[in-house]
């Protein structure tokens, strides 16, 4: 099988080369490249392929990092296809599942929603206010969940970037 090999080491290779760009000590920098080296090394044990779990998580770092601006979401989106190809090619019994999301807002994003309904747009620093003890990265996280679900909006790019309550949602 030197085809898939070569194509995962090409990706892994790839992926590093992609997160050089993230922040020196962002954690998704090295989460990323450890769930792709974990894909990496399990392809060449006989015993286990890349699992399909190994590759959701990888996938879910995907479209968290798709968020951050730190690169373009277009390359992330065309390495996560390839993987996603890639590991259909290796494990072809077992469907590669898309991202599972869960259907129903948690307590805070159901707080968020309540403020969005006040204020009809608004910026994640501005729901900092109302969640003090919350990270805004993991706001970030809970605005791109409800993006995900449909039930808001995103208006503008990087610090100009606001939310609202999608008209149909």
């Amino acid at each position: 099988m030197s085809y898939p090999k070569d194509q995962l080491i090409e990706l892994t290779k790839r992926i590093y080369r992609l997160t050089l760009l993230f922040p020196k000590k962002e954690p998704l920098r090295y989460k990323i490249r450890e769930i792709a080296d974990e894909i990496l090394i399990n392809f060449f044990r006989e015993t286990k392929n890349p699992t399909i779990k190994d590759w959701e998580i990888l996938d879910s770092f995907f479209e968290i990092a798709k968020e951050q601006n730190w690169v373009s979401p277009r390359e992330i989106s065309e390495i996560q296809q390839e993987y996603k190809k890639l590991i259909s090619e290796i494990q072809p019994h077992e469907v590669v599942r898309p991202h599972i999301i869960k259907t129903h807002p948690t307590e805070r994003q159901e707080k968020i929603l309540e403020i969005l309904k006040e204020k009809g747009k608004i910026q994640v620093g501005q729901v900092k206010e109302f969640f003090p003890n919350v990270s805004k990265r993991t706001l970030r996280r809970d605005f791109q969940s409800l993006l995900k679900k449909g039930i808001i909006e995103r208006i503008g790019q990087k610090n100009k970037t606001f939310y609202k309550l999608k008209e149909n949602g």
